[in-house]
């Protein structure tokens, strides 16, 4: 284990943390990476990864270069009326992939998982543990649900974003959240 205290000189410390978080959650995946095996990996004393990054899903959005943190979505889904979740997922989704900036990460993402089993296990149990499960558990519905809306979002995304199908395309966020929000919407009621 690293000594505790500050390294003396000038380092890159939080990019050494995040070096060795890349390599460890792809060849271990998330649940099996520890905030104790980042650590040694990068040599340093655990509690500076907490005081960097604060816990481990902050280590994983920062080591992929997400634009979001999967808390953001869990606050979009439980604050507020539960007869609007849909309207505000969807609203949020909308947001995140319309931006141009945060789009590439995910983009870079999708890529992956698709041709990368390692990078797919390691999406899956990210997502598991810290966007359905919550959430699922949060509003007292199965797994199942959660995962069949998320999927449906993710659809959207697809061809919206990337195949850029038309009309779905360069129709207004509007639009969309009239026509997708209710269907989405049904998973919660």
């Amino acid at each position: 284990m690293a000594k505790a205290g500050r390294r003396p000189g000038q380092t890159e410390t939080r990019e050494q943390i995040l070096a060795a978080a890349r390599g460890l959650f792809a060849e271990h995946g998330f649940d099996a990476t520890t905030i104790r095996a980042i650590a040694a990996e990068a040599e340093v004393n655990p509690a500076l990864i907490h005081h960097f990054f604060g816990s481990k899903d902050r280590v994983f959005v920062a080591a992929l270069a997400l634009p979001v943190n999967p808390a953001d979505v869990i606050g979009q889904a439980i604050t507020g009326p539960r007869a609007e979740i849909g309207e505000r997922l969807v609203r949020f989704f909308l947001s995140v992939w319309g931006n141009e900036e945060a789009r590439q990460p995910f983009l870079a993402m999708l890529r992956s998982v698709a041709s990368n089993e390692n990078a797919a296990r390691m999406m899956r149990e990210f997502i598991n543990r810290t966007v359905i499960r919550p959430i699922a558990a949060e509003l007292g519905i199965s797994e199942l649900t959660m995962s069949a809306a998320g999927s449906q979002l993710m659809g959207i995304a697809m061809l919206r974003y990337v195949v850029r199908v038309e009309p779905l395309a360069s129709a207004s966020d509007d639009d969309v959240v009239a026509t997708v929000a209710p269907v989405i919407q049904r998973y919660f009621d």
